[in-house]
């Protein structure tokens, strides 16, 4: 799986890379590969002139600056000519459908995609309107660049790899996982069992597994009922 990252600023993805149990992922592996290989192209790269321009006024007014086509373009066609493969351009946008468990599970079994991380006040239609096949957003606001929307994708589909978690059935019990159908994670408990005059659900301590399943299918369903009824 490649996910060539389209940014001004790739400096921004090396701490998410290189931190936590996800980056297994993302580190190489004894014979070089990769689970999750990302590769950075930047705007910069392909702009014209001395300053390396990539945005420039709009077109009718208003403020802000508008990230200009041409450079983008120069950066997806080189991209795919160096894979040669159709391969998805995805723009990361306010006006995208939002991103849930389904869109990433089906990115997790993809061969990849070419993501673009827009800023300012965003690019110029024309390179959307040719380019981009797919347009993604976490929710209902407004970012400073497509970064961050980034990095969440690349999260979420790297923890679906097999070998990344510890536990390879640690993410069957996540929230909105079919496994659960699709409902909310129940709250969990660890030592000590008593903390600060509160005990551990009793069930817990059992040793019944069964009972304890069908408590915590219980406590999936309430939880769900209460906070997320629409996805019921």
């Amino acid at each position: 799986m490649r996910f060539d990252i389209i940014t001004l600023f790739p400096e921004l993805f090396a701490p998410f890379m290189q931190t936590g149990i996800n980056r297994r992922a993302f580190e190489a592996q004894a014979d070089g590969s990769r689970l999750v290989d990302v590769r950075f192209t930047s705007p910069r790269d392909k702009a014209d002139g001395n300053y390396r321009r990539t945005d420039d006024r709009p077109f009718g007014g208003g403020p802000g600056m508008v990230m200009m086509a041409e450079p983008l373009a120069r950066c997806v066609e080189s991209i795919q000519a160096e894979r040669q493969d159709a391969c998805p351009v995805v723009l990361f946008s306010p006006i995208g459908a939002k991103l849930d468990h389904t869109q990433v599970q089906r990115w997790s079994d993809s061969r990849g995609a070419i993501l673009v991380c827009g800023r300012y006040e965003g690019l110029d239609q024309r390179f959307i309107d040719q380019f981009v096949t797919a347009q993604i957003s976490l929710g209902d606001f407004v970012l400073s660049g497509g970064e961050i929307a980034a990095m969440a994708l690349l999260d979420a589909v790297a923890r679906l790899q097999p070998g990344v978690l510890g536990d390879a059935d640690s993410h069957a019990q996540d929230s909105f996982n079919p496994a659960v159908g699709g409902l909310l994670d129940c709250g969990h408990y660890t030592r000590p069992e008593v903390w600060r005059g509160q005990g551990v659900p009793a069930v817990l301590l059992s040793g019944n597994h069964a009972e304890i399943e069908r408590w915590r299918n219980a406590q999936r369903q309430a939880l769900t009922a209460q906070l997320r009824p629409d996805l019921l």
